[in-house]
């Protein structure tokens, strides 16, 4: 399983969409941090370093995130099909469903690590603010960007480290539906796109009563805005995140080559 695990993992560091992904997160914050109409829609001036992560990762959440994590997590399974390698990989000692845990294995990692380079690269485009006590939020906590007074480092950062932790849990049930979507199409465009229109239709379904604390888009925001308590958003994740990875394997265990 190790040695899966290590050749899973080399094979994400080549995907062209991971490459594609570094740069437009890399460069993200600078045009959200020095955007000039960022007072014109939010109606805070940035004052801060700090309120560059917040200010990127609220916005990156709406769509870019779950898009990337999407895109990534369907082309390392779908690029064993675009390669014709799936039926050669297949013949070695090792179980369809091992194979395929250790491709949702490394697929887990994608979120934190998205969010982990996207926050090194916020932090990166808001040194020049400066990273000390100010007035304001860092639009993660509460208040938003406009805060409630005055902000003290110690706690700016506890609010951007806890609200990325969030967003990244968050996303891995999207990263296994990925999975689940192309092993279902056995292509990794066709895996993204369903990806995303069952989060677009899981999205519209917030207008029946009872359903949105339910609903795994509604936890897209539990970062900032939860909408029950941390045990019962983490357990959801959970359950969503277990029932998309079992899934994948009965149907990949029963599919034909």
């Amino acid at each position: 399983m190790t040695a899966l695990l290590r050749m899973e993992a080399r094979k994400l560091a080549q995907l062209t969409s991971v490459r594609g992904a570094a740069l437009v997160l890399a460069g993200f914050p600078w045009l959200w941090g020095y955007a000039p109409g960022i007072f014109d829609v939010y109606g805070v001036a940035i004052v801060s370093g700090f309120q560059v992560p917040g200010l990127g990762l609220a916005s990156a959440m709406e769509f870019l995130m779950p898009l990337i994590v999407a895109i990534v997590a369907a082309e390392l399974v779908g690029v064993e099909v675009t390669h014709g390698t799936l039926p050669t990989v297949l013949l070695r000692p090792v179980t369809r469903s091992a194979w395929l845990a250790a491709k949702m294995t490394v697929v887990a990692v994608v979120p934190f690590a998205a969010l982990g380079w996207f926050f090194a690269a916020s932090l990166v485009a808001g040194a020049p603010y400066g990273f000390g006590a100010f007035v304001g939020g860092t639009g993660v906590g509460p208040g938003g960007l406009a805060g409630v007074g005055m902000l003290a480092p110690g706690a700016a950062w506890a609010e951007l480290v806890g609200a990325y932790a969030w967003a990244a849990a968050s996303l891995l049930p999207v990263a296994l539906l990925a999975v689940l979507a192309t092993v279902l199409t056995m292509n990794a465009a066709s895996g993204a796109l369903a990806t995303l229109a069952t989060l677009i239709v899981m999205d519209l379904l917030v207008i029946l009563p009872g359903v949105e604390p339910y609903l795994l888009t509604r936890h897209l925001s539990a970062y900032v805005d939860p909408v029950a308590g941390p045990g019962w958003v983490a357990a959801l994740i959970a359950l969503y995140g277990a029932a998309f990875a079992a899934a994948a394997v009965l149907v990949f265990e029963r599919k034909d080559f």
